[in-house]
């Protein structure tokens, strides 16, 4: 049976979407001094007056709070097992949202106790997925495990 090399494929807009609207934990990062930070948030997809945008809720005078414009967040999928998975990268600013511009307000219950009432928003200038395909020998997964 022939042997496949794992593979990457380029994501479409609208998967990349689909994947994003429903997630709800992800990453966000961003540079502090000279050191890049990555934190992991719960988000949501939400409409703004100004289109859809990411929104995180955080705490007043956190590291969240207090983050320059530039900002990157990512969410994925892995499965380790069969060695593949997926993941789509948002590029894009960050900026705290005014209490009128957000037509739905998000439904964000923060994971950690405390107060965590500022909400950000990230709008997308560039958004960007992928999908590894795992290696295969041919042979079908289930097969594969017993020989």
């Amino acid at each position: 049976m022939p042997v496949h090399e794992a593979w990457l494929e380029e994501l479409p807009p609208d998967e990349c979407d689909v994947l994003l609207r429903a997630g709800s934990v992800g990453r966000v990062a961003f540079v502090v001094g000279d050191f890049p930070v990555i934190v992991p948030v719960n988000y949501q997809v939400v409409s703004t007056t100004q289109g859809e945008r990411l929104a995180l809720r955080t705490r007043e005078g956190g590291l969240i709070d207090e983050a320059p414009i530039s900002v990157a967040f990512e969410i994925d999928g892995i499965d380790p097992l069969r060695r593949q998975g997926w993941s789509v990268l948002v590029r894009g600013a960050l900026r705290h949202a005014s209490p009128e511009e957000v037509l739905q307000p998000p439904g964000l219950e923060p994971w950690v106790d405390g107060r965590r009432e500022v909400i950000v928003l990230i709008e997308p200038y560039k958004v960007t997925g992928r999908r590894l395909h795992a290696a295969s020998s041919g042979w079908p997964f289930h097969l594969r495990a017993y020989l």
